[in-house]
């Protein structure tokens, strides 16, 4: 089953169980989906989202979400950063599992090694083979600086 398809399930289901919070959630995903693929009809391209790019935009709804927790928490509204984990938990539930520590060093050290890289030259062609194959897996404004201590 596709991801889209997934997540339209699981809307269907949260609408009968009445689970507001999840419900709300998946119509933001949901959303978000639609509004990029007509930004993809608009670009002349006649196709919709794949499940990667449906990653990626998964992905970048956590992040969103995990600043503002950040700047709520600065600000004192704890119960608006308690509801944006709570929709980071929703969300990651249709985003691969993430790696670990050791696997992200793992992954770093493949990459470079099958990319022969070796100066901090190539960091952005390492770090496009890793977007490709690991999007949704890695938090990657923290391997960025993984990379660029690797190459160095």
């Amino acid at each position: 089953m596709s991801l889209r398809a997934r997540i339209s399930e699981d809307l269907k289901t949260a609408m009968k169980a009445k689970d507001t919070l999840r419900l709300s959630t998946l119509r933001l995903i949901n959303a978000a989906i639609k509004d990029r693929d007509i930004a993809l009809r608009g670009e002349g391209e006649d196709r919709v989202m794949t499940d990667e790019e449906i990653t990626a935009t998964l992905s970048r709804m956590v992040k969103q979400r995990q600043e503002s927790a950040r700047a709520y928490e600065e600000g004192g509204r704890l119960e608006l950063v308690e509801r944006e984990l709570a929709e980071i938990g929703v969300i990651e539930t249709y985003l691969p599992r993430q790696l670990s520590e050791d696997e992200v060093a793992a992954a770093i050290d493949a990459v470079v090694t099958d990319l022969e890289a070796g100066s901090i030259r190539d960091m952005g062609r390492v770090m496009n083979a890793l977007k490709a194959r690991y999007t949704g897996q890695m938090d990657f404004g923290a391997v960025g600086p993984m990379v660029k201590a690797r190459l160095t």
